[in-house]
This record gives C-alpha cells, structure tokens and sequence, in this order.
C-alpha cells in the first residue's frame, strides 16, 4: 500500500484551521483573570522534528527524545542535565520508546535501530515494511513497531530477531498521524485503520480479542476514514481508545467487552485518569467524560481551532498543547482556565506527558519543558 493518499487527508485537515487560510480560525486566547503560575523546572533542546511527531520517553529516572536528524538524547528528569546523546545512522519520523534498558526508534522508510540505554550505543538495526510514525513499544524483551501498512512486528531486544508478526488487511486511506501500542501484562493494545482496536499476545503475536471503535460512514472515501488515532490507555482493567470521525470507546481489556462510547472525532485520541476519560475533538474543544458510564461531564470549547495536542491529566489539572506553543493548564473537574504556558512558539503536537508533580513538553522545534503547576 502506498501511504501518500493518508498524508492529503491530514493536511485538508490540519490546513482548514491554520490562520492563513479561508476556513475557520483559531480562537483568539481566552483571558485568564487569576491565573495560576506555572515554574520552569529546567528546559533543555532535543533536536528539530521537521513535520513529524516527536514525543519524550520516561525511564529509570530520565527522559529519553528523538529529532528528525537521528539525534537521540538520554536527560536526568531531576535537571534535564545531559547523560549522552548520539546520532542514529538514519534519520527518524517519530519519538523514542524505552523501558530503561533497550532505546528504540524508527523512520518513514521502516529503519528501526535499538540503542543501549545506558550508553546510547547501537545494538542492532532492522526494518519493518513500511512508514513508522509512533514511537515503538519496548517492554518484555521485546520491540514492537506499529508500521502504517496496519503490521505490528515483535523484534528480540537483545538481538532484533524477528519474533512475530502481526497483520491487518491494509486500508486504501488512512489519517497519517501517530498511532501506536500500549503494553499492559501480557498483552499489547493496538488501534489500527478501519476503527479496530486489538489485544494481541506478547508471546506469540496471537490476537486474544479485537473491537469495533467506530464504523465507517459517508458517502465518499475520505468521510469513511474512522481510524483510531494515538495510543489506547490502560487504566486498571479497562482499555479505552478514540477513533477520528467516529467514537471514544473503552472495554474490558481481558475480554474487549464493550464498557461504553460516545460519538465524538479526534485526531489525537484519548487520555485517562482513575476517574475520568479526556479527549480533544477535531475542532479544538477538550471534552471530559466519566469513565464508569461515558457521562460527558464538561466541554471547553474556548480553544477552536488550535490543532490541540491529545490532554494530559497531571493532578487537579489537565494539559493541553496548541498549535502556537501553548500550554494550557484546565481544572481537572470543571474544565476552567486555570494558566498557560507559552513555549518557544511552535506548534506542541506530542502530549504533554505527566512526571512527578508536572509535566513534559516537547515542541515541534525540539524545545523541551519541565513545568510544574
């Protein structure tokens, strides 16, 4: 399959709400009266991303981050004082996965390369059969890539062996964006093109259950587009995940019974805490929602348009990137402004991602931010 038909579809998207354009605008900045103060805990440089999307990796005390040009860099999270940084022998497409022993990243011509943690010395390279776009999974000896042809392929850790190999039929458009696995237990969770969301056995790459997200509808072949976009989530026994023009469901993750959904579009996909489910929808609105039963329980609308990152629930607070650099800090139970945060002024694609007492934040431009609210 040629992947290029998916990478129009996004930018007909993406274009629609950029400023220069004849459709909708960005919202204007709301202005925030009693604004909370956001520290800088340290900010440090991880290397430009081009157009791609680079998200930071936490392990065994540290941040691990990619760059298009194939830089890799381990941080102290204490500092965000440099441990090493090397350059991999290709160029990336997307962040880094880690479990604090093996690195692994991956590019556009399906190049994976494990890095060893500790040293950032390469350990081995192989490739996979087509573009990579999200960060691969590492975690029980393995490293898992999610590649856009809807594979996922299991490579030993220690030697890059293949393992296995898990494949769905490919799809003739698809949302070019970062979709990629989560790994709880024994199973990995992958949303694919189509809407499906599956559970598949790290042992063997066997597939325990899969689900229906979201179902294609429209009459033409882009309004038919319903893939599940960003990670799923594992949060206790459930398994949730949102899907572009289509829902955000969530599922028993031992059986893939259906808990609940609710109709909403995302290009992000969905965030969750022990309570709720947070999701930014395709016009710029953060939406929460009651993880026990789906109940919507507020909607923040104030920032339309803004290309906003996938929100990150860190406390009482939720965290959300927008296309300028911002971040913007919503009560966790309300949705009210609570701050804002304004980076280096490129778009924040990558969610923010929780560390103790804040959060991490990498900009398009390789910026990164420790912040603490």
């Amino acid at each position: 399959m040629n992947p290029r038909p998916a990478l129009a579809a996004l930018a007909l998207l993406l274009g629609a709400c950029s400023s220069g354009s004849p459709g909708p605008q960005p919202a204007e900045l709301p202005r925030l009266d009693h604004e909370a103060r956001i520290r800088e805990l340290w900010s440090a440089t991880a290397g430009d991303a081009d157009r791609f999307v680079f998200s930071p990796a936490l392990a065994d005390g540290s941040v691990f981050t990619a760059a298009r040009d194939g830089t890799v860099t381990r941080f102290d999270l204490e500092r965000g004082r440099t441990r090493w940084s090397v350059s991999a022998p290709v160029r990336l497409s997307g962040g880094v996965g880690t479990d604090g022993h093996t690195v692994a990243v991956a590019n556009e011509d399906g190049e994976v390369v494990a890095l060893d943690a500790q040293n950032g010395k390469q350990r081995w390279t192989a490739r996979v059969s087509s573009e990579v776009l999200a960060a691969p999974a590492v975690a029980e000896g393995l490293v898992l890539v999610r590649s856009l042809d809807n594979r996922v392929v299991a490579f030993d850790a220690e030697d890059g062996k293949r393992r296995w190999t898990y494949q769905r039929a490919a799809s003739a458009l698809i949302i070019r964006s970062p979709a990629g696995i989560t790994v709880d237990g024994e199973n990995a969770y992958v949303g694919f093109a189509g809407g499906k969301v599956a559970a598949i056995a790290l042992s063997n790459g066997g597939q325990r259950w899969e689900a229906t997200v979201a179902l294609p509808k429209g009459g033409t072949e882009l309004e038919r587009v319903t893939d599940v976009v960003g990670d799923p989530v594992v949060q206790g026994t459930e398994v949730c995940a949102a899907a572009y023009q289509g829902r955000l469901a969530c599922y028993e993750a031992s059986t893939g019974r259906q808990l609940w959904a609710r109709d909403v579009s995302s290009l992000t996909g969905v965030s969750v805490d022990p309570r709720y489910a947070f999701v930014s929808d395709d016009r710029g609105a953060v939406q929460a929602f009651d993880r026990t039963n789906g109940r919507s329980l507020w909607k923040q609308d104030k920032l339309a348009h803004r290309q906003l990152s996938r929100p990150q629930p860190v406390g009482d607070l939720v965290a959300v990137g927008d296309f300028e650099g911002y971040v913007h800090f919503l009560a966790r139970e309300t949705g009210a402004f609570v701050a804002r945060f304004a980076t280096d002024g490129t778009p924040v694609r990558a969610a923010p991602k929780a560390i103790p007492g804040g959060v991490l934040v990498q900009t398009q431009n390789g910026a990164l931010y420790a912040l603490a609210p």
